[in-house]
């Protein structure tokens, strides 16, 4: 198959392309991947400032409750922060919207429309995309889904006010609260938004992958990164299109007087219309997407950390086909698990029982792919780049934030700490986290591949220390108050004395949450005065055998200049004994009586 779409694309790669680029058709509406992955990276940092801004304005809130600071009057003006004092809807709204911008439109589109693009066609031997068009309308999409999103921001009756998890009736009835009006219907559009670019995206990798491979690369001659790129577009379109039903019933429910999520409503003491209706429902429809879309997030950084690993600790990646196989059943057991969010809703406790056993399944394959993480890093030659630190950071906060998650996917300890800051912990430090330090690892690492010159080391190191130290800061401390109960998303505790105790340690949180989000500014100077003052970086800077490192320097549309390379081995050649470099490119051939490592 990949012999006949080689052909098919890639002979008349040099007749198309010498019509002269102007800025727009370079810049903005472009259809070269790597140009697309630039934009989404870009965009998805911007979106990042926003996301962290909003999370130091409510942590700040937790810790001093009903202060008055200048901040909040700056930032969210005399509507919505009186005085300086924040209003508690305004807090509902802010956790709401850093929830769904941080998950959707920073980790989502950070890592997996930024690499997919920028990787596949160059680690396959691909000249594009299958349709370039369809990946330049996704991102445009994409972008108009992030402005719909950032317009409720400046509406008067503020932004959706539901969680990020938008449960019915909060979201559903437009009166409940401020947050419930047209804050809400934005929120609707930009995800109806966000889910066609998400698609539109995924139907292009999947495709890619499986048809525009260069002559020799077979499934199992694909680098990790690539697996887990495509298994998660996979996962994307089986289970975003439920999320688009959950949203269309809910804008039924809303303006069209149905009652899918929503029975027996009392307002300000009136019974509303709405019969026959169950919220379940909606939690149903909701987590279906909503726990495979945490595997959307952490798959690339797991991908992206067996990638940088391996290359920087000069080894084969340990257990390649058994990481493939990993990834496949993280992908299978992740559409089945759903439940976990919802033992404390009423249901049935032996489908409990059942949610349980498919939940703790899920951390055999977790588990296959921390322990051959550490194997290759065992007796290594390790080159300690930034990259490399934060791909060790990602193994390590994947199996710390995993561990809890143990505690959370049992249905009777569950109920314990159900709607705690222990969740919280848990599924920043898993998901949040780890997906930050597998974006920061594929940035630092492939930087010189987008940009043609190299980031500064030094900055780095700063950079991952004090956000290592300040990401467990922030995260372990809130483990410990979480089991003592202190509920998430309460604007204050100040009503409650059983918790005054914990203030202190609010207090400690909010410091480590305010200088680990000082010290990322380091990391946009250095990404910012890189791309334009960088040392200049050679065409494979890390000494790394994938294909993307064959190609030049200058950014060309089609890649290769010449013919596309023919690929003859698998991607981890590292330290090989016969060869005199400590790696082997996969363009060069097998020699004689030599074993292909990915297929034994």
């Amino acid at each position: 198959m990949s012999a006949v779409g080689h052909e098919l694309t890639h002979d008349h790669s040099h007749d198309d392309h010498h019509h002269k680029e102007t800025f727009i058709t370079k810049y903005v509406f472009s259809t070269d991947h790597k140009m697309i992955s630039k934009q989404f990276l870009i965009t998805g940092i911007i979106m990042g400032i926003i996301g962290i801004t909003m999370s130091l304005l409510f942590r700040i809130q937790i810790a001093w409750p009903e202060e008055s600071f200048k901040v909040f009057s700056w930032l969210l003006g005399d509507d919505f922060a009186p005085g300086g004092v924040m209003r508690n809807d305004i807090y509902l709204a802010i956790v709401t919207m850093h929830g769904t911008i941080m998950v959707f439109f920073v980790l989502t589109a950070g890592l997996s429309g930024t690499f997919s693009n920028l990787l596949i066609p160059l680690q396959i031997g691909a000249r594009d995309m299958a349709s370039g068009f369809m990946n330049m309308l996704s991102y445009w999409i994409f972008l108009l889904s992030c402005i719909v999103m950032l317009s409720s921001l400046f509406i008067e009756t503020g932004p959706a006010s539901a969680g990020w998890t938008i449960y019915p009736p909060l979201s559903a009835v437009p009166e409940a609260i401020p947050g419930s009006g047209t804050g809400m219907t934005l929120w609707l559009i930009s995800m109806a938004l966000f889910i066609a670019q998400s698609l539109m995206g995924s139907l292009n990798y999947v495709v890619t992958v499986l048809n525009l491979r260069t002559k020799g690369m077979t499934m199992t001659r694909l680098p990790l990164i690539v697996w887990a790129l495509w298994i998660t577009a996979l996962i994307g379109i089986v289970s975003f299109p439920v999320l688009l039903s959950a949203a269309l019933l809910l804008i039924m429910d809303r303006s069209f007087g149905t009652s899918f999520f929503l029975s027996d409503i009392y307002l300000a003491g009136e019974v509303l219309h709405y019969q026959g209706g169950s919220p379940v429902l909606f939690e149903h429809l909701f987590w279906f997407l909503g726990h495979p879309e945490v595997y959307i997030v952490i798959l690339p950084a797991m991908g992206i950390s067996s990638e940088v690993i391996s290359t920087n600790a000069r080894k084969p990646i340990f257990g390649y086909r058994a990481m493939i196989t990993s990834l496949l059943a993280i992908a299978f057991l992740s559409t089945i698990v759903w439940g976990h969010h919802m033992f404390v809703s009423g249901m049935n406790p032996f489908l409990g029982s059942v949610f349980t056993f498919t939940t703790l399944l899920i951390a055999i394959p977790s588990a296959v792919k921390a322990f051959n993480w550490i194997t290759t890093l065992w007796k290594g030659n390790l080159q300690m780049n930034p990259g490399m630190l934060f791909s060790i950071g990602m193994v390590s906060t994947f199996i710390s934030g995993g561990l809890t998650g143990i505690i959370l996917g049992d249905s009777t300890l569950d109920i314990n700490v159900h709607d705690t800051y222990f969740v919280i912990a848990h599924f920043h430090l898993v998901m949040g986290i780890s997906a930050l330090y597998g974006m920061f690892a594929g940035i630092y690492h492939w930087f010189p591949k987008m940009f043609g010159r190299m980031m500064n080391k030094n900055l780095g190191y700063i950079h991952f220390w004090v956000t290592a130290v300040c990401s467990y800061g922030v995260f372990l401390p809130m483990h410990f108050i979480g089991m003592a109960g202190l509920p998430r998303r309460y604007y204050t505790n100040s009503a409650f004395p059983m918790f005054d105790d914990m203030i202190d340690v609010n207090i400690v949180i909010t410091m480590f949450a305010l200088v680990g989000a000082a010290f990322q500014l380091i990391f946009l100077f250095n990404f910012f005065y890189s791309i334009f003052y960088g040392k200049k970086a050679s065409q494979n800077p890390w000494r790394a055998t994938s294909l993307e490192w064959t190609t030049p320097v200058e950014h060309i549309h089609g890649n290769w200049p010449g013919e596309i390379p023919e690929v003859h081995r698998w991607a981890y050649d590292y330290s090989k004994p016969g060869y005199e470099e400590d790696f082997v490119p996969q363009t060069v051939p097998l020699r004689d009586g030599e074993k292909d490592g990915g297929h034994h």
